[in-house]
């Protein structure tokens, strides 16, 4: 009888006995649920909030902040600087022939957080005249748009549901007094989480004398770089400028990064924990099928056959537990809205993350299975049943 067909034999035998190991089963279904679960919920919170980040804007925008800035905010661009960069080389025109440029600056306002009431930051984005052109999935779903020199705020349709006091028809509280919220938009990014306003206004309302950022739109066929050295040969400028979609990448590198490094982390230690469950499943599993064991090798078949079965029913223990896990996630992660800080975005159960558990899981029912198989392989017939 050749190989594969003893490793049929005998897995099939051990899959049909596994009832009367049920309990000692559950060990390592429930326990690589647990870090399976735990993974891809962390993950979906992290890659979330990397799409969402990502998602800002289009390739064309391109925007000038203070040099080595990580937060958009703590740049300050003067306004004779900033009519500097908006009549810089290769911007795009708009259909009255003026340049799709704008100044804006990004604040934030202190608000309560609706579910415990906690101090929580909500971004307020201050635009000017081309602001909403240059944001063209900026769409409104209720009430209307501010009116520009107007004290006037709209908000992200995600905002109402983290923040208290912020959804269409209540006040915020800024130091030149109250500013109604007149209407609600909806972009599909993180821009959802915040406010918007007339920049100049809440420049003169926030005390802010210069503008955080320039936001510009690159003419068809226009090379970033002639716009980067025209603005880099100019003395008085020290300025990033760069694509949108890159700027915000660099500025969320290390945060991302430390991230996915604390999810990796507790989902290892978990998974360690994990693994000894599965090791001492398996041990007691060949301790339990000795007289199956005697008898199978009576019967002519190798140890090969009999250490393949343990692995074989470690992976599917495993695996059930990964799947469970992911199915559990899945259903009640994927899609659902969240937030992170003052910013608000979806939750995201990629094909690539389940790939990833299934792997994590593979990976633990190797380690935690090829000790037991070995010790079931090396046993004579004598001590098999001496085991029983």
């Amino acid at each position: 009888m050749n190989s594969l067909r003893q490793i049929w034999i005998v897995a099939r035998i051990n899959f049909r006995n596994l009832p009367r190991r049920a309990w000692a089963s559950l060990v390592v279904v429930i326990g690589m649920g647990l870090v399976i679960g735990v993974l891809l919920s962390m993950l979906s919170m992290t890659v979330g909030l990397r799409e969402a980040t990502g998602s800002i804007g289009d390739p064309g925008l391109v925007l000038a902040v203070t040099q080595n800035v990580t937060w958009e905010g703590a740049s300050s661009v003067p306004r004779d600087q900033a009519r500097i960069i908006m009549a810089a080389p290769g911007i795009a025109r708009a259909a009255d022939g003026s340049l799709i440029a704008d100044a804006q600056i990004l604040n934030q306002v202190p608000v309560l957080l609706r579910r415990n009431g906690a101090r929580q930051q909500i971004g307020l984005r201050g635009i000017g005249p081309k602001g909403l052109m240059l944001r063209p999935e900026l769409h409104m779903v209720a009430g209307r748009i501010f009116r520009p020199g107007a004290r006037e705020l709209i908000v992200g349709i995600g905002a109402p549901d983290r923040f208290q006091g912020v959804a269409v028809g209540d006040k915020v509280v800024l130091p030149d007094g109250e500013w109604p919220i007149v209407g609600s938009f909806a972009t599909g990014d993180l821009q959802e989480s915040m406010l918007m306003g007339d920049a100049d206004t809440l420049m003169a309302a926030t005390r802010h004398p210069d503008f955080t950022s320039v936001l510009i739109r690159l003419a068809p066929g226009s090379p970033l770089t002639g716009m980067q050295h025209m603005l880099a040969a100019d003395p008085r400028l020290k300025l990033d400028v760069m694509r949108q979609r890159d700027w915000y990448e660099k500025a969320n590198a290390q945060f991302f990064s430390f991230l996915s490094v604390m999810v990796y982390a507790i989902s290892l230690i978990l998974a360690v924990g994990a693994l000894f469950g599965c090791f001492n499943t398996m041990y007691a599993s060949v301790a339990a099928r000795g007289r199956e064991i005697a008898t199978l090798r009576a019967l002519g078949f190798g140890g090969f056959a009999v250490a393949a079965s343990v692995v074989l029913e470690a992976a599917a223990l495993s695996l059930t537990g990964a799947l469970t896990g992911t199915g559990f996630v899945w259903w009640h992660y994927d899609g659902v809205e969240t937030g992170f800080g003052n910013n608000v975005f979806k939750l995201i159960i990629s094909p690539g993350m389940i790939a990833t558990a299934i792997l994590w899981a593979i990976a633990v029912a190797l380690l935690g299975g090829i000790l037991p198989s070995i010790r079931a392989a090396r046993l004579t017939i004598v001590d098999a049943l001496r085991a029983t």
